[in-house]
């Protein structure tokens, strides 16, 4: 059973990761987030971004650095979270 919720996790945590970098890479590209999958993408991942943009202000006015934060943060939760089930189960 084990395995089983190791594996399911692991690949929600991946799904997100990698929905998290679309989005980024979307706001490249004109339009892109106002289209069907920009604004889709946007009510899964906008409530976990705020946060990291209110508190990490833009450098030079611009850059925004605040994904690169959340992702590094996602990826030290996700290694949390499978120290403590691992322990656990």
């Amino acid at each position: 059973m084990s395995p089983m919720i190791f594996s399911l996790l692991d690949t929600l945590f991946n799904i997100y990761y990698w929905m998290i970098i679309a989005y980024i890479l979307m706001s490249w590209l004109p339009n892109a987030r106002e289209s069907f999958i920009g604004e889709m993408l946007g009510k899964f991942v906008e409530p976990y971004l705020s946060p990291f943009r209110r508190f990490i202000p833009p450098l030079f006015g611009t850059l925004d650095i605040s994904p690169i934060v959340a992702l590094f943060t996602l990826t030290l939760v996700r290694m949390g979270l499978f120290t403590i089930l691992g322990y656990l189960l």
